[in-house]
């Protein structure tokens, strides 16, 4: 009796194997001919896929991506007949197929009892996916267009990944990395990657994009590669490749401000004012006619009460741009800021004689801040900085016409 319960047992078994088996066939059949049905077809495979007894039959995972073929080979040749293809449908079906055909091609390497490797699929599989390629690009456009980012990048990935697949390894495909449309779509996928936003993906292209000896094109420039890997690594707060990447633009593209400017700010927000000063003398001598690069120096003189090294840097900038009126601002402010310096100092010396001339540089220095912040306004009559200062400086040189005309002003303002 017990004997007869394992033998019904594995008798259901075997039935049950040979049903799944059935529907792989079943599945075939249902895509045959010029009116495949394709819903059926799915739903026959799916359950062959799903069952533990032809989940691993490389034959089911193989079915299973020509289904999907089927049905984009189908709005494909709408398309070609000059009939609306549905886009979504196409599509869908088109990102379907590689990853059961993947599995098929995986299963299909299982060596057989005797330790052989007859692969049945593979050489088919492999046909598919190369005459396939080419639409992986329409695909990304078409995601790009409608803004769906991640499909679009997984599309163009996948067009520049396909020759490079460990199925392809012994075939001869005359496809280079470095060739212009390969780096052109590779580009697409990190662009794409990136508005996700997925910096990480995005930043793997772009690197590898660096890394790759390419001919230039009007979609890319090398510089537009190092200036977005920027952007990418502070987007995830990675100071370090941040730097690195920075350093690298700078040394490359010497006449590019982008690269020295972001340098500058990195350093100074890090409150590292020697390697600014630094990589500001550097690109100095790259361009010493770039008043930008006098007046920021300036400003880090001045942030570390170096004002005498502020002063000269920030004339040579008015000299280079007699009326920037930021410029003008800034000199005016050093100025400014030794004269309340040189008042406070002298309102803590009790001797009257030395406090009245420490009072008198003081002036001095009030007057010349003045002439700069005189031509603030002069350019700009509603430049609020130039109204405030202008009011501190004339009350302090007792210029009380000019004061009053000022405070007027900046009582206007605060209304």
């Amino acid at each position: 009796m017990k004997k007869y319960v394992i033998t019904g047992v594995l008798c259901f078994f075997v039935c049950l194997s040979f049903g799944q088996k059935k529907a792989i066939s079943a599945a075939k059949n249902e895509i045959k001919g010029g009116t495949p049905n394709i819903a059926e077809a799915r739903i026959l495979i799916k359950g062959a896929l799903a069952n533990p007894e032809t989940a691993n039959d490389a034959e089911a995972w193989y079915v299973a991506g020509q289904i999907e073929n089927k049905q984009f080979d189908k709005e494909r040749e709408k398309e070609i007949l000059g009939k609306q293809a549905d886009d979504v449908l196409m599509y869908s079906a088109l990102e379907s197929i590689l990853p059961y055909f993947l599995k098929a091609v995986e299963l299909d390497q299982i060596p057989d009892a005797k330790g052989n490797i007859k692969p049945k699929y593979t050489k088919d599989i492999k046909s598919i996916i190369r005459a396939n390629r080419p639409f992986y690009i329409n695909a990304g456009i078409y995601a790009f267009d409608n803004k769906n980012f991640q499909k679009a990048y997984e599309n163009f990935k996948v067009y520049g990944d396909i020759p490079y697949m460990s199925m392809f390894e012994n075939d001869k495909w005359n496809v280079s990395k470095s060739d212009t449309t390969e780096m052109q779509f590779r580009y697409y996928a990190a662009v794409a990657a990136a508005a996700i936003p997925n910096s990480k993906e995005a930043i793997a292209i772009y690197e590898e994009i660096k890394n790759t000896e390419y001919t230039p094109n009007v979609i890319f420039s090398e510089n537009d590669i190092y200036q977005r890997l920027m952007y990418e690594y502070n987007q995830l707060d990675d100071s370090v490749a941040y730097e690195k990447i920075m350093i690298e633009g700078f040394k490359k593209f010497p006449e590019e401000d982008y690269y020295i400017l972001n340098l500058i700010n990195f350093y100074i927000n890090a409150g590292k004012s020697a390697e600014a000063i630094s990589y500001l003398e550097k690109a100095i001598a790259q361009q010493p006619v770039n008043a930008q690069y006098y007046d920021v120096l300036g400003q880090i003189y001045e942030q570390t009460s170096q004002s005498d090294d502020a002063i000269v840097n920030l004339k040579k900038a008015l000299e280079l741009d007699p009326d920037n009126i930021e410029y003008l601002s800034h000199l005016g402010r050093v100025y400014f800021n030794l004269a309340v310096e040189k008042r406070s100092e002298s309102d803590e010396i009790s001797n009257q004689n030395q406090a009245n001339d420490v009072l008198k540089k003081a002036k001095d220095y009030f007057k010349e801040s003045l002439p700069y912040f005189e031509k603030v306004f002069q350019l700009d009559p509603k430049n609020s900085s130039a109204i405030y200062a202008l009011r501190s400086v004339y009350y302090s040189l007792t210029m009380w016409d000019d004061y009053y005309k000022m405070d007027a002003l900046f009582s206007a303002d605060d209304d």
